[in-house]
């Protein structure tokens, strides 16, 4: 009895051992998968939600001309703004000519200030030598930079490119997926615990039952080992 007291004993450690292990693995798995999804959550609003929203507008920086705070493929987030508000060491982005799309994002480095009320700004790049070679005018200013994300520029020129129209409801579905499977796949795993904590609470029962019984039959009353005188 004793040697297959032993034995569930040695298969039960040997099991807690298992699901210690299946845990750890489990949990890791996770944490690695709740971080990816919180990166690519995060990715998408700084690249499509939070713009939208605000009225922002994100662009890629191109060139090494803002380096080394702004440098190329760097997430750059415009949010419009009065110019009257403008002071130098504001970054702004402002188009090369009125009405057309071409931009550049450098730092304002003076404002004159005309006699008609007027302004008009000077700009240079952070790594140029030279300021920008014409005066800005305020109809050409876009925006302020609201704030920059590094590396993520690319990203968001291939989501704002053709690709647009189907990548946004891809990931949107493969978010809905991926939540829908971590929240099934807690529940089973949940369940698979809790069975086999109950199987191991039963097998300790019948151990416990086991090793009673034993000590049980192994008592033996006395004998009586009195003389009788007579």
């Amino acid at each position: 009895m004793s040697n297959l007291t032993t034995r569930a004993a040695a298969r039960d450690s040997a099991n807690t051992d298992e699901e210690k292990s299946h845990g750890i693995l489990y949990y890791l798995g996770m944490g690695i998968s709740g971080g990816l999804f919180a990166l690519v959550l995060l990715v998408g609003a700084l690249v499509i939600i939070v713009p939208n929203l605000a009225g922002a507008l994100p662009l890629t920086v191109l060139t090494s001309s803002m380096e080394p705070g702004l440098p190329p493929g760097t997430l750059i987030v415009v949010k419009p703004i009065d110019t009257d508000e403008i002071a130098v060491g504001d970054v702004i982005t402002y188009q090369i000519e009125s009405g057309k799309a071409g931009v550049i994002t450098h730092r304002v480095t003076g404002i004159t200030n005309s006699s008609d009320g007027s302004r008009t700004f000077t700009l240079k790049g952070d790594n140029n030598d030279v300021a920008d070679e014409l005066q800005v005018l305020p109809v050409q200013v876009q925006g302020k930079l609201w704030y920059s994300v590094p590396w993520i520029g690319y990203v968001s020129n291939f989501v704002n490119g053709s690709a647009k129209a189907w990548l946004v409801p891809i990931i949107a579905v493969a978010l809905f997926v991926y939540a829908g499977f971590m929240i099934t796949s807690g529940i089973i795993s949940g369940a698979r615990k809790r069975k086999r904590r109950r199987a191991r609470a039963q097998r300790e029962a019948e151990r416990a039952a086991s090793i009673e019984a034993a000590t049980a039959g192994d008592a033996v009353e006395p004998a009586d080992n009195r003389v009788r005188l007579g």
